[in-house]
């Protein structure tokens, strides 16, 4: 799934959970190769800091984490040679927080999706380079071999696999917000949103899934209003004032939000979440690398030794993410299905 604002996550075959709010004001992205997220070259040997010049989206944390060489040691030869792992992000040119963003040092890439591909690349053995693109170029950066792999927020759907190879790491999911005072949760049933004002954008997917909720209400003699607004600006005004009961988007954004607004008069919470797949499929986010490179597989062994060793959990826990774990990583599991990727 990529992040963009206000566009349909139909687009290119990415997931319902696509559509997030760009970069906070002031914070401006950066081209071509970026300073590693974190601190890397100031780090002591066999840690990685996950959440450095995150302007407060994240809780920055020091994570113990060296190589494995039982995993590093089933690399591709070409990739172990060289070593280092070029990690694709798709982040030009405004990022989105709290997954892929320039930092308060107005130089370093941080986020979630740049932290996660050092921690894999340590497990690996191997230098991180992250490498900042445009969404199309992170594609062909993977095509033409420049890119080993993509932390990117990109969704494993059966279209994609037809060109690469996946290796699942989190959950792609649309989320509800509330203020905090608000006792209203979503608890897994549309019926739940039975006579609430909900906020959604336009040409989204997430739009889609709420006039289809909308319109099961109106079949069972219920009602769900339904209001558009043009920024999230505007969003949160209506959301504080009380014009909304609720607003659905993507759960990053709601969690950068949440993170953001948590010791202000101001205050929201995630009150539930949804997969951006649908019903019948949770949605996967995963690194992305070229099919038949050889990476899914010990890429996803060092995230499942992440999160057998906790670091995994300490990760989501800092960009406040832990809604989208997942219990294990797997090599190229059923994704978005053709006739909705």
């Amino acid at each position: 799934m990529r992040i963009l604002n206000l566009r349909s996550s139909l687009l290119r075959g990415l997931s319902a959970g696509t559509a997030v709010a760009t970069l906070a004001t002031g914070l401006a992205a950066c081209g071509g190769n970026s300073d590693a997220a974190g601190k890397s070259d100031g780090e002591a040997p066999g840690t990685v800091t996950v959440g450095a010049h995150s302007n407060g989206a994240a809780k920055e944390t020091a994570l113990k984490v060296s190589e494995v060489k039982a995993i590093s040691a089933e690399l591709p030869k070409t990739i172990a040679k060289k070593g280092k792992l070029v990690i694709g992000v798709g982040a030009l040119p405004t990022g989105s927080v709290p997954l892929n963003f320039v930092g308060d040092d107005q130089k370093t890439l941080t986020g979630a999706e740049p932290d996660f591909g050092r921690l894999v690349a340590t497990v690996l053995g191997l230098k991180p380079e992250v490498k900042n693109l445009t969404w199309e170029n992170l594609f062909v950066g993977i095509d033409s071999g420049k890119v080993d792999t993509a932390f990117s927020n990109v969704t494993d759907t059966e279209e994609r696999k037809k060109k690469y190879e996946f290796a699942t790491y989190r959950q792609d999911n649309l989320g509800f917000e509330v203020p905090k005072k608000s006792t209203w949760t979503f608890d897994s049933d549309y019926r739940n949103l039975a006579g609430k004002t909900v906020s959604v954008s336009r040409g989204t997917n997430q739009e889609k899934v709420l006039l289809e909720w909308k319109a099961k209400l109106k079949k069972e003699g219920k009602d769900l209003t339904v209001k558009y607004y043009p920024d999230n600006n505007s969003v949160y005004l209506a959301l504080n004032s009380g014009k909304i009961d609720v607003h659905f988007g993507p759960n990053p954004s709601i969690a950068y939000h949440t993170t953001h607004t948590a010791n202000t008069p101001n205050a929201t919470r995630s009150a539930g979440k949804f997969s951006g797949a649908g019903t019948k499929l949770q949605g996967l986010i995963a690194a992305t690398s070229k099919k038949d490179s050889g990476l899914a597989k010990p890429v996803s062994e060092a995230i499942n030794y992440l999160i057998k060793n906790g670091q995994y959990a300490k990760w989501l826990a800092a960009w406040n993410l832990s809604n989208e774990a997942v219990s294990t990583s797997k090599v190229n599991p059923p994704g978005l299905p053709l006739d909705n990727s």
